[in-house]
């Protein structure tokens, strides 16, 4: 994997494919997070690790998205996101070796984050490409060092992210935050159980498909229809350069 002394991606994940076969069964929380990040995603965009494109998929489907691409520095990953995303552009590198003059109105990023040692500088990174045009940083991490367990670490996460924390960092990188919100009550509970308590190391498919069906949307329209947890999953952030 492609790294550098300012953004250094952790090499020591053990678990290959972060699960992707898995997860592709969350239809309802990639839909949910789309809709979540839908009224900053306008203009060009770019998704900081794209993976596969399970998420690209999501995204370049917005009205408001004229022009989507990807950036992923693990070629392992590339032939996978061609086939899912077909004509996508593709940066199969860094967001340190990016021009300024990209253009970019918005940066979007799930799950990424986590992964990279010195965050700071990778925040500042996409302060620096947001900055000409003024665009959106839309943000997604695991939230709550208290639940980090193995398979954190066999994903490659360097932390878990409380609100105070994430909030300093993008202010610090130069960032204005617009939404900083805690994301998935049910799921810090599921997580707590199955991979601190029980110290599980896998995703089962069957359990992210019964989850993504019938437990997490019932979780997630209460946190947008009435009030938005004070602790959960993961947290969701908008800030503006």
């Amino acid at each position: 994997m492609h790294s550098s002394p300012s953004t250094v991606v952790n090499l020591e994940a053990s678990n290959a494919d972060f699960e992707f076969d898995a997860l592709n069964e969350a239809v309802n929380y990639r839909r949910a997070l789309t809709r979540e990040f839908s009224h900053y995603l306008k203009g060009k965009i770019l998704e900081v690790g794209a993976g596969i494109g399970q998420m690209t998929r999501e995204f370049r489907g917005l009205p408001d998205v004229s022009h989507m691409a990807g950036l992923e520095p693990d070629s392992r990953f590339h032939e996978r996101f061609a086939h899912n995303n077909p004509g996508v552009e593709l940066f199969r590198t860094i967001t340190a070796e990016l021009p300024d003059d990209l253009g970019l109105d918005g940066i979007v990023s799930i799950n990424v984050l986590e992964h990279i040692e010195q965050d700071q500088a990778e925040l500042s990174n996409w302060f620096r490409l947001l900055r000409e045009r003024h665009g959106h940083a839309c943000l997604f991490v695991p939230a709550r060092p208290e639940i980090y367990a193995p398979i954190d670490k066999d994903f490659g996460h360097f932390r878990r992210y409380t609100r105070p924390e994430l909030e300093l960092k993008l202010i610090t990188a130069g960032f204005k935050v617009e939404r900083l919100v805690y994301f998935n009550l049910i799921g810090y509970f599921a997580w707590w159980f199955n991979f601190k308590a029980r110290r599980n190391r896998t995703f089962g498919a069957t359990s992210v498909r019964a989850f993504d069906r019938y437990i997490f949307p019932v979780g997630h329209w209460m946190e947008t229809n009435f009030l938005r947890p004070p602790f959960g999953q993961s947290l969701l952030a908008v800030a503006k350069a």
